[in-house]
């Protein structure tokens, strides 16, 4: 009589077993009413940029009224962003969220997830789209330049080197223009510049950039926060910049450019050059001159001092 009733027990879980695995089968073939999600990604409600808002896209099998929510990290409701809304089947239906919750407020900074609820078909879903919300603007921790000269010329450039206190785009200012946006987020890494702007090439002269970060969700380092990096731009550059010599007596300067020939003017003399090497005979009349070394436009100026023999 045991071993019957043990018997038709071990039937009755084999059975009960099998019907919740086809029942769950069954269930995994049944395909969702909501298809096709689409979801940003981050998003910043105060950056005053293209993620200042998220989008979220979804498809309906059926046609249905749609209720769309927000959900924070705890499953609480923050938002309401759509309420019974008719929507067509299989058309792409896109609703926004400002990132704020239903009395006004800026939401605070979090993970949340968009919930859609069919009247018609009485469901409930929630989708697995996490949306990251941040407004916290990244921070520059240091920035650098390798060189305090760049001589400009075909391949030549100044790397600008930063620390950020997180991942972030790097951003370089002149002034109030943006001159360089920097393509991949790291938190320390390089940014190089050519010495141009809006792809011209500067004219030779010191000037001041400011570099900031821009996160993913497009925060960006206030200006007054950005670190400052001096460059002197040159297309020629002389050493030494000042010296003494007797009149009449040959002496020699250095030239630093990436042209091939360069012009140069002392007095009512000039002529060309090509070569790092400018020898030079000093005027005959004590007095102070300008030697004027020019390259496309450019031009860099050293002081000859000429004295009595």
């Amino acid at each position: 009589m045991q071993r019957a009733l043990t018997t038709v027990t071990l039937l009755g879980l084999l059975v009960a077993t099998a019907a919740a695995f086809a029942i769950t089968e069954h269930l995994k073939l049944i395909k969702s009413p909501v298809y096709g999600p689409l979801v940003s990604k981050v998003m910043s409600p105060v950056c005053g940029c293209s993620s200042r808002t998220a989008k979220i896209r979804i498809r309906l099998r059926h046609p249905d009224k749609v209720t769309v929510t927000i959900l924070d990290s705890g499953r609480h409701k923050v938002a309401t962003i759509a309420s019974g809304a008719p929507r067509p089947a299989r058309h792409p239906d896109r609703f926004v969220w400002d990132g704020r919750t239903d009395a006004g407020a800026v939401a605070p900074d979090g993970i949340y997830r968009p919930e859609v609820y069919l009247a018609n078909a009485r469901r409930t879903i929630l989708l697995p789209n996490r949306i990251i919300l941040d407004t916290k603007a990244p921070k520059v921790l240091s920035a650098s330049g390798a060189k305090a000269i760049l001589l400009v010329g075909p391949g030549r450039s100044v790397a600008i080197r930063y620390t950020f206190n997180e991942q972030a785009h790097a951003v370089v200012y002149l002034g109030r223009r943006l001159i360089i946006l920097g393509r991949r987020t790291r938190a320390h890494s390089k940014v190089k510049w050519a010495g141009t702007l809006a792809g011209r090439p500067l004219r030779a002269g010191t000037y001041v950039l400011s570099v900031g970060a821009r996160d993913v969700a497009g925060n960006e380092t206030p200006s007054a926060e950005r670190k400052q990096v001096t460059v002197a731009v040159r297309y020629v550059e002389l050493t030494p910049a000042r010296l003494t010599v007797r009149s009449g007596a040959l002496f020699a300067v250095h030239v630093e450019t990436t042209a091939k020939r360069y012009t140069w003017r002392l007095g009512q003399r000039h002529g060309s050059h090509r070569g790092k090497r400018l020898r030079l005979h000093a005027p005959t009349t004590p007095s102070t001159y300008r030697l004027v070394v020019s390259e496309g436009g450019q031009s860099t100026t050293a002081v000859v001092r000429v004295r009595a023999k």
